[in-house]
């Protein structure tokens, strides 16, 4: 399987080259892992990074460290749309290969055996919460 970000190439960088502090590809997979797991904006996407740079820097670069939410809003506010979507497309396309074009609802499920004794929480896909 290729990496999601490969389908996210063909992207033109708006930024100018020279005040670039952040890798497109960094902002971009923090995006999706950000919204994956709940993220609700721009605020929501720093605040992943910043909860789990640790682990994001074991494959991202991060030459500068977590974008700030205005870095976020920035680039995609300059990004062409219709690049960003074609990209999307073809990412989700390649994913929907994976389970044989079948459709697999993973939100709103209660994921068994989450529950602790005495505690009356347990663990939904697709809630927001914490990261």
């Amino acid at each position: 399987m290729e990496s999601p970000l490969s389908y996210f190439s063909s992207l033109t960088d708006p930024r100018v080259e020279r005040t670039r502090e952040h890798r497109l590809d960094d902002i971009l997979f923090m995006t999706v892992a950000s919204v994956i797991c709940g993220a609700d904006g721009w605020n929501d996407m720093e605040g992943f990074g910043n909860a789990k740079e640790e682990w994001l820097g074991t494959f991202l670069q991060l030459p500068n460290g977590i974008p700030s939410h205005d870095t976020f809003n920035r680039l995609f506010s300059a990004l062409n749309p219709e690049e960003l979507e074609n990209c999307f497309v073809e990412w989700t396309r390649s994913v929907t290969g994976l389970c044989g074009h079948e459709v697999i609802a993973i939100d709103g499920k209660s994921l068994c055996g989450s529950r602790d004794a005495g505690n009356k929480r347990i663990v939904r896909m697709g809630c927001p919460g914490p990261y």
